[in-house]
C-alpha cells in the first residue's frame, strides 16, 4: 500500500457531496468528538463515528486511487459517499485524525484488502463484485464504478447528474408557474415552509444553486416593503418577480444547455451548483493566466464549521480582477494566505464562464512583497463601477455584484454620522453602501478618509458598494497604506 499523500482541503472533501444536505451534515461531524477512534495510513483513512445506536458507524475511506475515492460505511445512507465519509475526511483534512502512518483495524483492513484483491483481478481481465457490504452510489459515482481512469464510467456519471438537474429544473419551472397563475401576494399567506420544500426537492437533484436560489425567495415576503405608489421597485412582490424571472430563465438555460455558447453554457452549469475540478483546471494551458497580482481584500465568513476565505486579486498588466475561494474547518489555518497590500507574481486558472471571475491559485514565482509605489491601486469613478457591474450583467445575468475600485471617492454620512454613501470628489454622482456593511467598517472609512478623498475596493452591485478596503489619499510622494474594513 501507498502511504497517504498530502491532506486534501476542506473544499476538495465538500466538493465530493452527493448534494448539498449531504454537505452540511458532513460538517457537523467533522468535529474530533464525535469520532472515538480514528486514524489514517496505508493509502486510507479511517474512523469510529458516534450515531443514534449503541454501536458507531465504521466508516473508511481508500484513497489510493488518484482521483475520486472508494467509500465503505455500516451506516444505512443510501448517499454516497454519505456524511460520515465526508466527516471522517473533513476531519483528516483539518489534521485530526491522528498522524499518518498507522495500521489499519482489522475492519478496515480487510475491506482494503478486498478492495486490492478486485482491483489486480480487474487488471488481470478477471471480475470482481462488491463484497463485505461495500456500497456503490446508485449512480456509478467513486472508484469502485469506475474513477478518473475510466472516462467512460466519469461520462456516465456526469450524464446522470445532468439528467437529474434537469429534472429538477422541470419541477421548479411548474411550481413558479402555479405560484405566478395563483397570485404573487399567495406566497406572503403560504409562508416559506412551501419554498423549503421546494428547496429540498433541488437538493435532492443535485442542483445546490438552484435549492439556493429558491430559499431565498421564501425570504423575500417577509423582507417588507408592500405594494406603494412611492415605491418604484413594486415592494417584496417586485423583488419577488424579479428574481422568479432570473430564476425561470437559469432553469430554461439548463434545459436548452447544448444551444448555447459554451461561455454561458458554463456559468449556467456553474450557477445551478456543478463544479469544475480544479486539477484539470490548473493543468490546463488556456485556463492559466500569469500576473503580478495584487491582493485587493482578504475576508473570511463563518459556515458552521467550515471558515470560507475569499480573496480578491487584480492583475497588474492584464487589469483582470480574481476571485480565490477556499474552506477550512473552524480555528484550522487556510493554505491560501495573502496579505492585503502585497502582489504576487503567479498563475492563475480561471473557471470557466461568459465572464470568468473565480479562479484557482497556481504555481508562484517568489514571494509576496509589499505592492510597492507610493500608491493606490488604479480605480475609477462611480459612474465606471456601474458601467462594469452593467457589462457584467451582460454576460451573467444572475451576477449579485462586480469587483471595483473607487478612485478620490468621499464618504457621505447622514444625520446620525454613518456613512450611506460613496461621492465622488465633485459630489455630482454617488453610490449608495450596500446594507450589511458593518459599523465599525462604515467607522474605519471614515477614519481614513478624514473628510479627503479615498481608493475604495469594494463589489459594486443592485443593493449598492460593499466597501472591503480602503487606501488613504496621502500627500505627494507619501506611501499609503491598505487598511481592511
Amino acid at each position: 500500500m501507498t502511504e497517504v499523500g498530502a491532506r486534501w482541503t476542506a473544499e476538495q472533501v465538500m466538493e465530493l457531496a452527493p448534494d448539498a444536505a449531504s454537505g452540511r451534515a458532513g460538517n457537523k461531524l467533522a468535529g474530533a468528538g464525535r469520532w472515538p477512534e480514528s486514524g489514517s495510513g496505508g493509502g486510507a483513512v479511517w474512523g469510529l463515528c458516534k450515531g443514534s445506536g449503541s454501536k458507531p458507524y465504521q466508516t473508511v475511506v481508500d484513497l489510493r486511487t488518484e482521483g475520486e475515492p472508494g467509500f465503505k460505511c455500516s451506516c444505512p445512507s443510501r448517499k454516497f459517499p454519505c456524511k460520515h465519509a465526508l466527516g471522517l475526511l473533513l476531519l483528516w483534512a483539518g489534521g485530526q485524525s491522528g498522524e499518518d502512518g498507522q495500521e489499519a483495524p482489522d475492519w478496515a483492513g480487510k475491506w482494503l484488502e478486498g478492495r486490492s484483491a478486485r482491483a489486480a483481478r480487474k487488471a488481470g481481465g478477471g471480475r470482481g463484485a462488491p463484497q463485505d457490504g461495500e456500497r456503490a452510489a446508485a449512480d456509478g459515482t467513486g472508484a469502485a464504478a469506475g474513477g478518473p481512469s475510466d472516462p467512460e464510467a466519469a461520462r456516465r456519471r456526469s450524464e446522470r447528474r445532468v439528467a437529474r438537474i434537469a429534472a429538477g429544473a422541470t419541477e421548479l419551472e411548474e411550481r413558479l408557474a402555479d405560484l405566478l397563475r395563483g397570485g404573487l401576494a399567495e406566497a406572503d399567506r403560504r409562508g416559506r415552509a412551501v419554498w423549503e420544500e421546494t428547496a429540498a426537492r433541488m437538493v435532492d437533484a443535485q442542483a445546490p444553486g438552484l435549492a439556493a436560489r429558491t430559499r431565498e425567495l421564501g425570504a423575500l415576503p417577509a423582507s417588507g416593503g408592500g405594494v406603494r405608489p412611492e415605491d418604484p421597485g413594486g415592494g417584496w412582490p417586485g423583488r419577488l418577480l424579479s428574481e422568479c424571472a432570473l430564476l425561470h430563465l437559469l432553469n430554461r438555460g439548463f434545459l436548452a444547455l447544448e444551444s448555447l455558447p459554451e461561455p454561458l453554457a458554463a456559468t449556467v452549469r456553474t450557477r445551478v451548483g456543478l463544479t469544475v475540478d480544479t486539477a484539470e483546471l490548473l493543468a490546463d494551458e488556456k485556463a492559466r493566466v500569469r500576473d503580478e497580482w495584487l491582493v485587493l481584500s482578504q475576508r473570511d465568513t463563518d459556515e458552521g464549521r467550515l471558515t470560507a476565505r475569499r480573496t480578491w486579486l487584480s492583475g497588474r498588466s492584464t487589469g483582470r480582477p480574481a476571485l480565490l475561494l477556499s474552506f477550512a474547518p473552524s480555528g484550522r489555518r487556510h493554505e491560501t494566505s495573502l496579505r492585503v497590500g502585497t502582489s504576487v507574481d503567479a498563475e492563475l486558472a480561471y473557471h470557466p464562464g461568459a465572464r470568468p471571475l473565480r479562479a484557482t491559485l497556481g504555481e508562484r514565482f517568489g514571494t509576496a512583497s509589499p505592492h510597492g509605489a507610493a500608491c493606490a491601486p488604479a480605480g475609477g469613478t462611480v459612474t465606471d463601477a456601474l458601467a462594469g457591474y452593467s457589462a457584467a450583467l451582460c454576460d451573467d445575468p444572475w451576477l449579485d455584484a462586480w469587483p471595483s475600485v473607487l478612485t478620490d471617492v468621499v464618504p457621505i454620512p447622514d444625520e446620525n454620522g454613518s456613512v450611506v454613501q460613496l461621492a465622488d470628489a465633485a459630489r455630482e454622482f454617488a453610490l449608495p453602501v450596500a446594507p450589511g456593511t458593518s459599523a465599525a467598517a462604515l467607522w474605519r472609512l471614515t477614519a481614513v478618509s478624514g473628510g479627503r478623498p479615498v481608493t475604495v475596493f469594494g463589489e459594486c452591485g443592485h443593493r449598492g458598494f460593499a466597501p472591503y478596503t480602503v487606501w488613504g489619499g496621502g500627500e505627494a510622494g507619501e506611501a499609503v497604506e491598505a487598511v481592511p474594513l
